[in-house]
This record gives structure tokens, C-alpha cells and sequence, in this order.
């Protein structure tokens, strides 16, 4: 039972980076950057269903965190902002600048919680709660991030 608390805890914290006392959103968005160059190797189809596995997997674990550290939405917590972030760069092509570009609209999505992302925020709870609104903030980069490149390609 002790081992299977770590492991939540070790994946609920992007590997121990929520623990850092700054910024733990940010830097579990960058802890993402390895499992978006995986999914950029994938064909669009399976790396949708990774995405989606992901998320999945996500909302168990935030839920389980959540339950292990008695809190709501804990900031220790980034396997959200992992998940988002993977939604964010689905099926983008992978460069430098789209990395860049996408890291910065998910956590401006993410942080500013524009409507209906705040609504999913405030009105789903556990696991659910934490992970659909950044899920929502990377839907809403990733389309912004699409036409950005439709404008400038």
C-alpha cells in the first residue's frame, strides 16, 4: 500500500517537480516537453489515443493525490499541466518556435482560466476538477496555436 502512495505521489508530481516551492504549474508544464516528443513521432491517430489514455490515467491519479494529501487541487499536483500541455501540441508540427509558442498559450489559458475553462474549474470536483481545465486550456492553445501557424505559414 505505501509503495503504491509513492507512486501516485512520484506521477501526481511530474516526478517530484510540484514539490519545488516556485512555480510548479510552469515546470510541470516543461516536464512534459519528453512525452510531446514522443507523441510527435507518433502518426495523429495513436498519438490522439495516448492523449487520451493520458488523460485518463490523470484524472485517476490527480484524484488520488488529492485524497492521499486532503486538500483540493493541491499545486503539487502537475500531471495536469502535463496532460494539457500534451493536448496543447497534438498533432502540431514539432519546432522549436510551436514549442515555445504552445508552452506560453497554455499557461497564459491556464492561468488567466478564461470562461468555460473557469466554469470547469469551479463546477467539476477530485480528479476531474484538476485535470479538465487545463485539459480546456490546451484545447483552446491548441486551436489558437493552429491559426498562428495558418497565419504565418
Amino acid at each position: 500500500m505505501r509503495s503504491r502512495h509513492h507512486a501516485v505521489m512520484f506521477l501526481a508530481t511530474g516526478f517530484y517537480v510540484g514539490r519545488v516551492p516556485f512555480a510548479p504549474g510552469t515546470l510541470g508544464s516543461l516536464v512534459a516537453f519528453p512525452v510531446v516528443f514522443l507523441l510527435a513521432c507518433l502518426r495523429w491517430p495513436m498519438a490522439t489515443a495516448a492523449v487520451l489514455l493520458l488523460i485518463a490515467a490523470a484524472v485517476w491519479i490527480a484524484g488520488r493525490a488529492e485524497r492521499q494529501l486532503g486538500s483540493r487541487d493541491p499545486g503539487a499536483v502537475v500531471i495536469d499541466e502535463i496532460a494539457g500541455m500534451c493536448v496543447t501540441l497534438l498533432a502540431i508540427p514539432l519546432s522549436f518556435a510551436t514549442g515555445v509558442a504552445g508552452f506560453l498559450l497554455f499557461r497564459l489559458f491556464d492561468i488567466v482560466k478564461p470562461p468555460p475553462i473557469r466554469q470547469l474549474d469551479r463546477r467539476l470536483q477530485g480528479g476531474w476538477g484538476i485535470v479538465m481545465d487545463d485539459v480546456a486550456a490546451g484545447i483552446a492553445a491548441n486551436i489558437v496555436l493552429r491559426i498562428g501557424i495558418w497565419i504565418w505559414s
